[in-house]
């Protein structure tokens, strides 16, 4: 599986470009911004996407959706609790002082268990709330793309409407930990990581820990 990590957005967002290598046939997750960045990435790759997929509704995650729907005449899934998101980027972004146009509705919602196919290829989806209600992670050939729900020795926010600590830690317990140690783990910003890693040592992982 082709796997390239594209840097976009003020906010420095990882956005994911995956692919088939056999068939060419894609997909763009959590494309924040920069969509020629994005589209110059694709066409080195010679992918043509099939999807554009969000893991959740935060501007910094959805700002190049229009743009890329727009250029690759693709279709837009995200999960449904946090679809009403889209349609107010804008507003969220000026509150820090940034500029991002708002997103298109989905075509699609994703759910849980969701099989998402490019080419040859597939990833699975794991709805793991916490950051948001409907945030999701995406699995598959050994990777996980978790958005901001797990990172590099850290977790996500869950000050944000919408978020839980509780339910953000279970989800990671839940649906991220029970992966096979050697999974990689690729977050919503930040480098990689492994699942081992995080549960050794993950300071937000431990019983006592508060945030």
């Amino acid at each position: 599986m082709i796997l390239e990590i594209v840097v976009v957005g003020p906010l420095m967002v990882n956005c994911y470009i995956v692919g088939c290598e056999e068939t060419r046939e894609g997909l763009v997750i959590d494309p924040g911004g920069d969509a020629e960045k994005i589209l110059s990435a694709l066409a080195r790759h010679e992918l043509s996407i099939v999807q554009i997929i969000n893991t959740h509704g935060h501007f910094d995650h959805v700002g190049a959706n229009q743009a890329l729907m727009a250029a690759c005449g693709v279709g837009l899934r995200i999960h449904e609790l946090d679809a009403p998101m889209l349609a107010h980027a804008d507003i969220t972004a000026l509150k820090y002082g940034l500029k991002v146009e708002n997103s298109p509705p989905p075509t699609a919602f994703l759910s849980d268990g969701d099989t998402i196919s490019f080419g040859k290829c597939s990833l699975t989806v794991l709805h793991t709330p916490g950051h948001t209600r409907g945030g999701c992670s995406l699995y598959g050939e050994g990777v996980v793309i978790t958005g901001d729900t797990l990172f590099a020795e850290s977790v996500g926010r869950t000050d944000f409407p919408g978020g839980s600590s509780a339910t953000l830690l279970k989800s990671i317990r839940e649906k991220l930990l029970t992966l096979p140690d050697a999974t990689i783990v690729y977050p919503g910003h930040g480098p990689a990581t492994t699942i081992l890693h995080e549960r050794l040592h993950n300071p937000y992982l431990n019983d006592s820990a508060i945030f």
